[in-house]
């Protein structure tokens, strides 16, 4: 589970909540035709620029941004030499009895195990990471969207407020309702995307090119297998991929 995104949208929510409760009472900002003018204007956007397949993942695709297991390269880096020391002691073919949860991980060692040519091996597996990215690409387009659809909505809802407001002029009591729609449709499109949308599309990001670094260390350390090459060695060449703090402390350990 990824607690800063939970910690932010805590944050968010009580920043939001607290600035209005110190000058007004929260029902004033509670008001319905905002809402649908801003969520459904939202969701029917979304649905005419996406596919239904696509709409499905939507909320898979936010929820991956609290609960997922943050990739440790470190871990997968003692890992990959575990398994190299396998292979060295025993055989490479040994490597498809081993137990390993990571399924890219393991495809990688089956594929080595199977005696496939490194050229074979390396497009296979970079393939298998140019998919994943494709499938990333489409859930950080759709929060990219809702983030410039949400302020769009928001406007859309503000001129509406202001034609009901300029069309009843002469009636005091409908410009205080008029008003409300014209100014709270800009707040709700706003938290949308600045609260939600934009702050998700950015962690999706994050965490895809952090899963693409693990799986590019797998793909190194599985072609240092296959060539043979001393465990210590493959540790040397994937530690490459650490920060350099932490390449640093590991080389002393070492």
């Amino acid at each position: 589970m990824d607690i800063t995104t939970i910690i932010g949208l805590v944050f968010v929510s009580v920043a939001i909540i607290g600035s209005i409760l110190t000058g007004a009472d929260l029902i004033l900002f509670v008001d319905i035709p905002s809402v649908i003018c801003v969520g459904g204007g939202l969701i029917g956007a979304t649905c005419i620029k996406w596919p239904i397949e696509v709409i499905k993942t939507v909320a898979t695709v936010m929820m991956k941004t609290i609960f997922i297991t943050p990739v440790d390269p470190k871990k997968t880096i003692d890992e990959i030499v575990k398994l190299a020391e396998t292979a060295r002691r025993e055989s490479v073919f040994a490597l498809e009895k081993v137990q390993i949860d990571d399924i890219f991980l393991k495809k990688a060692m089956n594929l080595a195990a199977d005696n496939r040519p490194p050229e074979v091996l390396q497009s296979i597996l970079q393939l298998e990471i140019d998919s994943m990215e494709e499938r990333h690409k489409v859930g950080v387009m759709v929060l990219d969207g809702m983030g410039a659809d949400g302020p769009a909505f928001g406007m859309l809802g503000t001129l509406i407020g202001l034609v009901i407001m300029l069309q009843n002029l002469s009636d005091p009591s409908s410009i205080g309702p008029a008003m409300a729609v014209a100014l709270l449709t800009t707040f709700y499109g706003s938290v949308v995307a600045n609260a939600i949308a934009l702050p998700m599309k950015v962690k999706i990001e994050y965490r895809s090119k952090s899963e693409v670094m693990k799986m590019n260390i797998i793909i190194a350390g599985t072609l240092g297998i296959v060539a043979g090459e001393n465990p210590r060695l493959i540790r040397e060449k994937l530690n490459s991929f650490l920060p350099p703090k932490q390449r640093a402390l590991e080389e002393t350990k070492e």
